[in-house]
């Protein structure tokens, strides 16, 4: 499997070559964003404000009355926790062109509960006017700019950085308001989001070979969720669903399938695999997933209770996707 270093990095720079009105702010965090490219190639349209957060989101409301394209750059916590309220109302209600790019989500970095972003995709779901996008390989991480670029509205983007698997081909970018279908089966729905969707693929493989057939969605838009099309898969999937997210399990992806399956009269067993109602503390994200329940070892136990059965899977049978060298964001230090 290719691994891709720094992907945005470099879309980035591409990404606003020819479109002046892209600006970037960053509020001290500018090199572990990866905005650093960006300043060098623009850096009449960098902006660093400092650690004053709630101030970037309303500096970045004004610049996009004005006819600017502003791209939030920080981590996922301090656009979601610290500056909610500047989001709701210098973004949000307005319903203007901002991109708020929040990095570290979930369980993807050793910072502990200050630096995990495990409620924000509840939180931004909530806001009216709110696309929410989610990276799970380098290919999404790639494309997600174009498409964000075509929303009216603000987006809120759970980025990847540093080392990115690329999980899908480079031909096949993301699309907005469309899932992946990454396998197909009668047993058993998998819908997985961001870097959950390597682990799902390891485990859907080692269920097809002890016999359980298991459909695969990766959805890289939370919000709107294609409902219609997550509901005709569910609908043929004879033991249930399983969700798989790297976030809460409360207001996130396992809620919004929920939702989904419940207003249109789909009553289909779910298990919602997420960080269950705590926080995490600090360490390897490899450690972290096994530790919370959202890698493929989970994935196996759920649908073990879906089956009623154990399926006697060994952990040398979920390497069916090669995960590549050690994530360097484990380090404590990569913050």
């Amino acid at each position: 499997m290719e691994i891709v270093r720094r992907p945005h990095a470099r879309n980035l720079v591409r990404f606003a070559a020819h479109k002046p009105e892209v600006l970037v702010l960053s509020a001290d965090l500018t090199s572990s964003c990866e905005a650093d490219d960006f300043r060098a190639a623009y850096p009449e349209r960098f902006f660093s404000v400092g650690m004053a957060e709630q101030n970037m989101l309303s500096l970045a409301g004004g610049l996009a009355r004005e006819g600017m394209l502003p791209h939030v750059h920080t981590f996922a916590v301090f656009i979601c926790r610290r500056a909610f309220d500047q989001v709701a109302m210098s973004v949000a209600y307005p319903n203007l062109r901002v991109r708020l790019v929040g990095f570290l989500p979930g369980l993807t970095t050793p910072g502990g509960v200050t630096h995990q972003a495990i409620d924000d995709v509840a939180l931004m779901r909530v806001l009216p006017n709110m696309t929410i996008l989610e990276c799970g390989d380098a290919t999404e991480v790639e494309s997600a700019l174009d498409v964000a670029h075509g929303v009216p509205g603000p987006v809120y983007l759970r980025m990847l950085r540093g080392e990115v698997p690329r999980l899908f081909s480079s031909s096949d970018p993301m699309v907005l308001g469309q899932m992946r279908l990454v396998s197909r089966g009668a047993d058993l729905l998998v819908v997985s989001s961001g870097v959950c969707t390597e682990e799902a693929m390891r485990a859907v493989l080692a269920l097809r070979r002890k016999g359980v057939s298991a459909a695969h969605l990766h959805v890289s838009t939370l919000k709107p969720l294609s409902g219609d099309g997550l509901c005709d898969f569910a609908s043929e999937a004879r033991l249930g669903v399983i969700t798989m997210e790297n976030h809460s399990v409360v207001g996130g992806l396992g809620s919004a399938v929920a939702e989904a399956l419940a207003e249109r009269g789909v009553g289909k067993r779910l298990v919602r695999l997420g960080v269950q109602d705590q926080y995490a503390h600090g360490a390897s994200k490899s450690y972290l997933l096994a530790k919370y329940g959202l890698d493929a070892r989970a994935l196996i136990g759920a649908a073990e209770r879906l089956c009623e059965a154990p399926l006697d899977i060994a952990d040398g049978e979920l390497l069916g996707v090669d995960k590549g060298p050690a994530d360097e964001q484990s380090k404590a230090e990569a913050l």
